[in-house]
């Protein structure tokens, strides 16, 4: 999330700011341009974060986690990561909702939608289902730390690619491989590298079989 986004985000948490113009808003987060901040709440809200009714002097937080207690669930949806070589440019754009009911969906903070693009995971598995092209995976985003065998979200020089983690301490540096029917080479990653992860896979969504 853009550092302007946490600083509104975190602002409309603590306080009403549906009242405020966005000069005034600017000024509490340290922002000079109107304009920016008028983006970064729209972007908030096409991202779900926030729900704005400027004519009524309303900008109220949604709160997911009470989500689960009626109707079906929005998740960002947020574009694509390679299953491959790390080919997919990782935007932090939401390109839509994944809507699902909440009793298919396991109770998680922080999460978001991620599709599933090229063949390296097809033999790997999570909750006993198999990551094929196609499907959307569940990203925790808080779960930044991940253990030996998870299989994670990351960002490499700017590219979104889902690999599963592996630290060699014996040579230290981060291994990301493939669990797949066809042969990837590894991604071998020293901890100084422009790498990120950006959160565990901790759901499948399996796409439709017709």
């Amino acid at each position: 999330m853009h550092k302007i986004q946490e600083k509104l985000l975190s602002l409309a948490k603590e306080t009403s700011i549906g009242h405020l113009t966005l000069r005034e808003m600017g000024e509490m987060i340290e922002e000079k341009f109107p304009q920016k901040i008028k983006h970064h709440l729209d972007q908030l809200e096409k991202k779900g974060f926030i729900r704005q009714d400027r004519s009524h002097g309303r900008i109220d937080v949604i709160n997911h986690e009470e989500s689960f207690n009626s109707g079906l669930v929005s998740i960002p949806l947020v574009g694509s990561a390679n299953c491959g070589p790390a080919t997919i440019f990782a935007t932090e754009n939401i390109e839509g909702y994944l809507k699902i009911s909440p009793t298919l969906l396991k109770r998680h903070k922080n999460i978001f939608a991620i599709k599933a693009q090229g063949l390296s995971m097809n033999k790997a598995t999570v909750d006993g289902k198999i990551i094929e092209d196609g499907d959307y995976l569940i990203i925790d985003s808080s779960d930044l730390h991940p253990q030996n065998g998870d299989i994670v979200l990351s960002i490499i020089d700017a590219m979104a690619n889902i690999k599963r983690y592996i630290w060699d301490d014996a040579n230290q540096q981060i291994v990301l491989t493939s669990d797949s029917t066809t042969d990837f080479p590894p991604i071998y990653i020293h901890e100084d590298d422009d790498f990120i992860i950006n959160g565990k896979v901790v759901q499948v969504i399996k796409k439709p079989k017709y």
